[in-house]
């Protein structure tokens, strides 16, 4: 064993014990946080606006801050970014994380001297939790890859700007950067398809032990390796063991991973955000991302269905429930307040409160009151590929059908298929079926005949490469969203189909 792998297990130990104290007391811990967050901003212009100096507990904040997303809270984020100081939190950010609105345009997210450690120390908390439960380390010791976005930073109003990823990179640990790849220089290239190619350069004849990115953007680099060497992953990779993620549901993607590499290797999934680094994988035999109560960030769920109420409900962490989706709303030590990051969670556990990501409050179909959301369409996709299990699929997207040439509206699913189920029409009747098992709305609209069963449009390969590709969302943290409410992505997907 190498001295990172051996350093790495009393540390771990160390991590975990710490966990285990915040992570079973979560209130209290968030209480601190609270407390800690509205003292440090009071003397903020956003705190003198909403009276922090008089603000006792949650309740007062509640009366005082109301629910915000980038939108709402931009006449601040504007004066941050004009150069002003202590707009939302003392002093200025030290970077901006650059990221794509869908209304707003850019949106410049503050990230300061206190909410770095978020951050950089939740990723590295991630793998220390897998090292102390499985035992496991020599991974450390191989090379680490990184598939992320470039470290290149520019400059608004003199502070540095630029995707979270490559805010990230800068502070990878000195212990790590030597092992870690790609070089700086390939990380720089833009064009994803040129910088794929130089990874791979770079990278196929190392002993890669991590492999880090979002499941898609993976697997085309699996999918390259291959087509230049005829091996299975495992072959040209022999030490490669853990798989990080996050972003997406590893589910859809599973499958063909798994059969890319020709062996399953332990994954851990994270759950980043250009906000806050909310969550993590902290366990390989119990389901679910422990909640980072004790991070600089205040958490406060509001019941997804009450979401777009004048007056939604607003939760602690010790009121939530299991198996109810939330809308994530957080206040951080980066200056965010009453901030609706726009995820949807449910949580599958309490103290510890471990959660999934279940979907986008804005990503929804409810073209005619059936509200199905990303969670449902993701385990309807689930269930019907453990019955097809010759069937494998790239990537999909779903998206209402309201005004067809002929016949009854319904949901029409694009997939792109690695292995098409030998029977499609079996395949799209048993995903209507799981569809209407998950959502009773959707079984009711059928069987009232206001919609017809959905409809599977099958794509050509890399469809949703060229796709990104048009939308200059190739590669990087980039995704597809799993349904839409309206047909911009249908519509640009039909030229796709088989």
């Amino acid at each position: 064993m190498g001295i990172r792998s051996t350093l790495s297990k009393p540390l771990a130990s160390y991590v975990v014990r710490q966990q285990k104290k915040w992570s079973a007391r979560p209130g209290e811990y968030q209480k601190k946080v609270f407390d800690e967050l509205i003292r440090k901003a009071a003397a903020t212009k956003f705190g003198k606006d909403h009276g922090f100096a008089d603000i006792k507990n949650f309740k007062d904040f509640q009366e005082n801050v109301p629910i915000r997303d980038y939108e709402q809270l931009s006449p601040y984020v504007k004066q941050v970014v004009e150069g002003n100081s202590d707009i939302l939190w003392p002093g200025k950010p030290e970077y901006f994380a650059k990221t794509s609105g869908t209304t707003s345009g850019t949106k410049y997210i503050p990230i300061t001297k206190d909410s770095i450690p978020n951050h950089i120390n939740s990723a590295k908390n991630a793998l220390l939790s897998y090292v102390h439960e499985t035992g496991k380390s020599q991974f450390l010791d191989g090379k680490l890859i990184f598939l992320s976005g470039s470290p290149i930073l520019t400059q608004k109003a003199g502070i540095n700007t630029g995707r979270l990823s490559g805010i990230v990179n800068h502070h990878v640990p000195g212990y790590l950067r030597t092992n870690q790849m790609p070089s700086y220089e390939t990380n720089c290239i833009e064009d994803w398809e040129e910088k794929l190619e130089k990874i791979i350069d770079e990278t196929i004849d190392k002993d890669m032990s991590l492999i880090s990115g979002i499941p898609p953007w993976v697997q085309m680099y699996f999918d390259r390796i291959q087509a230049r060497t005829g091996k299975k992953i495992k072959d040209v990779f022999p030490n490669f063991e853990l798989f990080v993620y996050g972003g997406v549901n590893f589910e859809p993607y599973k499958a063909k991973l798994y059969e890319s590499i020709g062996k399953r290797v332990d994954s851990v999934e994270t759950y980043p955000a250009s906000e806050g680094f909310i969550a993590y994988q902290d366990s390989q035999t119990e389901e679910g991302l422990l909640l980072l109560a004790n991070s600089g960030i205040f958490f406060e769920f509001v019941p997804a269905d009450e979401y777009f109420n004048e007056k939604p409900t607003r939760l602690t962490i010790d009121e939530v429930e299991v198996g109810v989706n939330y809308a994530v709303v957080l206040s951080n030590n980066a200056g965010l307040w009453g901030y609706s990051i726009g995820d949807t969670v449910k949580f599958v556990s309490k103290y510890p409160h471990r959660l999934l990501v279940t979907g986008r409050i804005k990503h929804f179909i409810s073209a005619f009151g059936e509200h199905v959301i990303g969670e449902e369409v993701e385990k309807a996709m689930k269930f019907t590929l453990e019955k097809f299990t010759e069937a494998e699929i790239v990537e999909f997207t779903v998206a209402p059908q309201v005004t067809p040439t002929e016949g009854l509206p319904l949901h029409e699913w694009y997939i792109e298929f690695s292995n098409a189920p030998s029977d499609l029409k079996a395949f799209e009747k048993e995903l209507n079926s799981q569809l209407q098992k998950l959502n009773t709305y959707y079984d009711d609209l059928l069987s009232g005949n206001i919609l017809r069963n959905l409809e599977v449009i099958e794509l050509k390969r890399d469809s949703f490469i060229n796709y990104m590709k048009s939308q200059g969302k190739l590669g990087g943290q980039n995704k597809v969203p799993r349904l839409s409410n309206d047909r911009k992505i249908a519509d640009a997907l039909i030229n796709y189909r088989v």
